[in-house]
């Protein structure tokens, strides 16, 4: 697709539409709102800022820049004069492909860290007077492509930050076991290739467990990611299950284990009777499962989460498989071990995972249930789906690329925007932005002079048709990490 397709249809006009011997627009990216993220979402991670950059350099020079100028000029002149029903003048595009390069200043704070809302996280601007138009003309793919990652990265970090408050609670000597705690089972709830991507690599920016498999190219990619990205574990569905027949299933459990005697092997478990499995199969199947060198994890694929791994009865002890849940229905079987902080561990050969329909609140739900019965919280590992990744938009974080200064005639302007009929949100920085570091949280400075601008927090990661400051999975991670 032609590359001067990446916007909406009304930016087509603004070249016209700026004042007469404008020279410069400048804008930034930010988070204005956690009002629709969920509970405790108070920050922002930033990611992939470099993958979108890079992205956007590859399609433009594969769509634009490198094809003959009257084809693809002549092209986008077509489509805009039959959308616009005008003869739309392409000297401007015509004057962009001679350039050969986008004419753009990219300034971002590092990926990898958490940001406060409402601070900036993205600078762009022009650097040539006659593209004034280019910085805003690309907002709409900045913003198309940025929101996901950046949102599914900060979900992401606030499970892990959930898992590590109960891990070490319940845990401690077992807390490297968070990086797979958090599993993303998203990739067939996403809208399309490119949000599974984009979503995927902000969960795996955050988590080791993946089976978004395409996020590996996509890490590796755009985050020099080498050796290990993201793993799983050999794992059945309901097809397999099926296929074993319901009268058989015993045998389907008997067979899988047969087929994989190592190693972790998870297999879903309520294709009918996930009651049955737990009191009436893994009972006869005790022997084989301690016998076997590796761990048999049971997957529920329904019903009420919390309930079904933890039980309908908040109290331990005594009552029905419903009542119990799934890990103290392992445990009554398998047995394990009580840590020093007083938790049951189940034995290293048995666990569970469950992965419908989780969301925060439900993980921290299932964390204090299991807690309160004398769990630990390590004994079972949450898929994140769509249910969490896709029930987002980029009002989620209020995320939004505003102007805030330009220049017209060799004038500067401070520019800003503050409807009267909103609440406040929507208010935008004015002029141009620094952002600083204090007591090691970053804060906006807006209204500085140029030579100010310059300085701050805000680094540059692209300019003129290079990328610069390129960082790394393993950078990335590791910043996470530290912070967290």
């Amino acid at each position: 697709m032609n590359a001067l397709l990446l916007t909406d249809g009304y930016k087509t006009g603004h070249h016209q539409q700026y004042p007469k011997g404008t020279e410069q627009v400048y804008s930034n990216w930010t988070p204005r709102s956690n009002k629709y993220a969920p509970q405790g979402c108070d920050k922002v991670l930033s990611f992939g800022q470099q993958y979108v950059m890079q992205w956007l350099h590859d399609y433009f020079e594969f769509n634009f820049f490198s094809k003959p100028k009257a084809y693809v000029c002549n092209e986008i002149k077509a489509e805009l004069s039959l959308y616009l029903n005008t003869e739309y003048d392409i000297s401007h595009f015509e004057d962009l492909h001679d350039l050969g390069y986008l004419p753009i200043r990219v300034k971002s704070l590092p990926e990898g860290v958490e940001v406060p809302i409402r601070v900036p996280m993205l600078t762009v601007v022009n650097t040539k007077p006659e593209f004034y138009w280019v910085t805003n003309f690309l907002e709409t793919i900045l913003s198309t492509m940025l929101w996901l990652p950046m949102t599914s990265a900060s979900i992401a970090l606030t499970y892990k930050r959930l898992f590590k408050r109960w891990a070490l609670k319940t845990d401690a000597d077992n807390i490297g076991f968070i990086d797979f705690q958090g599993h993303d089972f998203s990739m067939r709830g996403m809208g399309g290739l490119q949000s599974a991507v984009a979503s995927g690599m902000g969960h795996s920016a955050v988590f080791f467990g993946s089976d978004t498999l395409p996020v590996i190219h996509g890490l590796r990619k755009y985050y020099d990611a080498d050796g290990f990205v993201v793993g799983s574990v050999n794992a059945t569905e309901h097809s397999v299950m099926c296929a074993g027949t319901k009268d058989d299933e015993i045998g389907t459990f008997r067979q899988l284990m047969q087929t994989y005697p190592t190693g972790i092997l998870s297999v879903v478990s309520d294709t009918w009777d996930l009651w049955k499995v737990l009191t009436v199969y893994l009972p006869a199947l005790k022997e084989e499962v301690l016998s076997r060198d590796g761990k048999l994890v049971i997957r529920p694929d329904s019903g009420d989460p919390v309930d079904i791994i933890c039980g309908t009865s908040h109290h331990t002890g005594e009552g029905t498989a419903v009542e119990k849940g799934v890990i103290a229905l392992l445990w009554d079987i398998f047995g394990g071990t009580i840590n020093k902080e007083g938790y049951k561990v189940l034995d290293a050969h048995i666990g569970a995972i469950y992965g419908d329909s989780i969301t925060t609140t439900r993980a921290e739900q299932i964390c204090q249930r299991l807690a309160d019965k004398g769990f630990a919280t390590t004994n079972v590992v949450l898929g994140i789906g769509s249910f969490t990744y896709q029930f987002n938009t980029r009002d989620t974080f209020g995320f939004a690329m505003k102007a805030t200064s330009v220049v017209v005639n060799g004038e500067r302007r401070e520019i800003f925007k503050d409807p009267i009929t909103d609440d406040g949100i929507k208010k935008s920085a004015k002029g141009l932005i620094r952002v600083d570091k204090v007591d090691g949280d970053y804060v906006l400075v807006d209204e500085v002079t140029e030579t100010a601008e310059k300085e701050g927090e805000l680094q540059l990661i692209y300019e003129d048709g290079k990328l610069t400051n390129k960082t790394s999975l393993s950078e990335i991670r590791d910043s996470i990490n530290k912070r967290l």
